[in-house]
C-alpha cells in the first residue's frame, strides 16, 4: 500500500496544472503576454496599439506647430480687452472645462499613479508657466520679438529630451538644429533691434518651463493617448485656475470685444487643447528631438499671422530666413538617431 501510495503521489505531481477558461484564448493555448496586452489595450481609455506611420506623426506634429503659431497673435488680441492675469486664468479654466468634458463623456479612467508627477510637469510648463510668462512679455513686446522664445524652443526641447529620456540624436542632427536655431535667433534679434528688456527674462523663463513640459508630455504620450496627456494636465490645473480667476478678475479690466473674445477662445481651445493633442501624438510617433525641430518654422508662421491679423510689417529678411529654416528642418528629419 505504501508503494502504491508513493507511485500515485508521483503521478499526481507529474500532472501539469490546469488553466482556467479565463486564462485561455479561443485557440485553447495558454494566454501569452501579447494577448494579455491586447486585452489591456481594449479597455476604455487605454492607448490604441494600431501602428501610426512616421509620415502621419510628422503631419500631426506640424499641425500642432501651426496651431501654436497663432498663440501670440491671439494673445495680443486678448490683451486688447482683458488683463494679463485674468486672460491666463480664463484661458486655463476654459480649456480645462473642455478637456474635462471630453474625458467625462468618453468615461476615460484616471491615469496610473506613476503618471501623475509627469502630468504635473506638463501642467506647470505648458498650462501655467508658458502662457503666463509669454502673456506678461507681450504686454511690452511685439509678437516678432516674442518669437525668439519659440526660435530657441526646439533646441531646448531636444536638450531636455536627451537629459530626460536618454535620446541620442546624431551629430548631423545637432548641427542642423543649431544652424536652424541660429538663423531664427538672428532674424528675431534683428527684428527687435537686439536690445534686451524685462520681456526677455519672461521669454527665457517660458522657454525653459515649456521645454520641460513638452519633453514630459512627449514621454507620457508613448503609452497614453496624446489628448489624454494634455486633458488630464488641464484638469489638474482647474482648481488653481478657478481660484486664480476669482482673485484676478475683480482687479483687472475685462472687456469682451470681438478681438479679445476670439483671442481668448482660440488660446484656450485651439492652442492650449487641440494644438497640444496633435503635438503630443506626433512627438510620440517621430520622437521628441525630431518633432521639436518642426517648431523652427513657428516664428516665421507667427510673423505671417502678425502681418495679416495685427498689421505688423514684415522685413525682406523673412523669405531668406524661411528658406534657411526649411533646409534645417529637412536635415533634422533625415538625420539618423
Amino acid at each position: 500500500m505504501t508503494a502504491q501510495d508513493s507511485a500515485t503521489e508521483r503521478q499526481r505531481i507529474a500532472v501539469p496544472p490546469r488553466t482556467s477558461p479565463a486564462d485561455r484564448p479561443a485557440t485553447g493555448r495558454p494566454a501569452t503576454g501579447t494577448a494579455t496586452a491586447n486585452r489591456a489595450a481594449a479597455r476604455p481609455g487605454a492607448p490604441q496599439t494600431a501602428p501610426v506611420s512616421r509620415r502621419v506623426g510628422t503631419l500631426q506634429a506640424a499641425l500642432g506647430v501651426t496651431a501654436f503659431s497663432l498663440t501670440f497673435p491671439s494673445t495680443a488680441w486678448g490683451l486688447e480687452g482683458i488683463g494679463p492675469w485674468s486672460f491666463v486664468a480664463l484661458r486655463c479654466v476654459l480649456s480645462a472645462l473642455v478637456a474635462g468634458g471630453c474625458l467625462l463623456a468618453l468615461r476615460v479612467p484616471p491615469p496610473r499613479r506613476a503618471d501623475w508627477p509627469g502630468l504635473a510637469v506638463v501642467a506647470a510648463g505648458t498650462v501655467i508657466g508658458f502662457p503666463l510668462l509669454t502673456t506678461l512679455a507681450l504686454q511690452t513686446s511685439s509678437t516678432a520679438h516674442a518669437a525668439v522664445v519659440v526660435g530657441l524652443l526646439p533646441l531646448t526641447t531636444a536638450v531636455f529630451s536627451v537629459l530626460r529620456t536618454g535620446a541620442r540624436p546624431s551629430r548631423a542632427f545637432w548641427a542642423a538644429a543649431l544652424a536652424g536655431a541660429a538663423a531664427v535667433v538672428g532674424f528675431t534679434v534683428q527684428q527687435s533691434g537686439g536690445a534686451l528688456t524685462t520681456a526677455d527674462l519672461y521669454l527665457f523663463g517660458a522657454l525653459v518651463v515649456c521645454a520641460a513640459g513638452y519633453t514630459e508630455g512627449g514621454r507620457l504620450a508613448g503609452h497614453m493617448p496624446g489628448w489624454q496627456v494634455i486633458g488630464w494636465a488641464l484638469v489638474l490645473c482647474l482648481p488653481l485656475g478657478v481660484l486664480w480667476a476669482a482673485l484676478a478678475l475683480p482687479h483687472e479690466t475685462v472687456e469682451l470685444t470681438a478681438h479679445s473674445t476670439a483671442g481668448l477662445l482660440y488660446a484656450a481651445v485651439g492652442s492650449q487643447f487641440l494644438g497640444l493633442v496633435v503635438w503630443y501624438r506626433g512627438m510620440a510617433v517621430v520622437g521628441i528631438p525630431k518633432a521639436s525641430q518642426l517648431q523652427l518654422a513657428q516664428p516665421l508662421l507667427t510673423l505671417v499671422w502678425s502681418v495679416f491679423l495685427l498689421g505688423e510689417a514684415l522685413t525682406p529678411a523673412a523669405p531668406l530666413t524661411a528658406v534657411a529654416v526649411l533646409v534645417c528642418i529637412a536635415a533634422t528629419q533625415r538625420a539618423r538617431g
